[in-house]
């Protein structure tokens, strides 16, 4: 039976557990599409093949990271699934950019150090595509990422207004302690260069 009272709102899920979610979901798809490549570039060219499936396989990823990995509760509009695809590219440069770089460094590395530079790569790469995903791209409504940034304001105001005083409080300090300092010191000066 169905109650009448409304429902409770779905918290989004916190970070590990979407971390865990995003290595999942990008994961299983990342398999999926390597295992998807071949059998369609038995059709087709295997660039053309490649490209069908990285786009195919980044807009259901997407639309899996909006409902299921960051719990936002609706499908992505255009503007997510575009600001993916360019955090997608970007993880994409920086593979190619260490591949590039390994191979700069040295001419012929083994396969063994070229699986690691790659992977290595890879989850730093997917690091930061999960913190621009989460942080970003999912990061709720424009109500929801007010609310931190107004908080945030408050708190940097506050420290620095502490801050300030307690500089201003130290320097009164240190100000009052050179005084008794030197009102101590100058005598003992005076009565050390004359009893020499």
């Amino acid at each position: 039976m169905e109650s009448l009272l409304p429902s409770k709102p779905k918290s989004a899920p916190g970070p590990v557990s979407s971390f865990v979610r995003f290595v999942v979901c990008g994961g299983g798809i990342g398999v999926l599409s390597s295992l998807a490549v071949p059998l369609v570039a038995v059709a087709m060219p295997w660039a053309v093949a490649n490209a069908v499936i990285t786009v195919a396989s980044t807009l259901l990823c997407t639309e899996l990271h909006a409902l299921f990995t960051f719990g936002t509760g609706r499908r992505p509009g255009w503007r997510r699934h575009l600001q993916s695809a360019g955090s997608a590219t970007a993880a994409y440069v920086v593979t190619c950019a260490a591949m590039f770089l390994l191979h700069a460094v040295q001419s012929s590395p083994s396969m063994l150090r070229e699986q690691a530079v790659y992977l290595t790569a890879s989850g730093l790469a997917g690091i930061g595509r999960f913190l621009v995903l989460r942080l970003f791209v999912f990061a709720g409504g424009a109500r929801e990422r007010t609310v931190p940034v107004t908080v945030a304001v408050a708190a940097a105001t506050t420290a620095t207004a502490t801050a300030t005083a307690n500089a201003t409080a130290a320097r009164t300090e240190i100000r009052q302690r050179r005084t008794t300092v030197d009102e101590w010191s100058l005598p003992l000066v005076r009565a050390e260069a004359f009893a020499g």
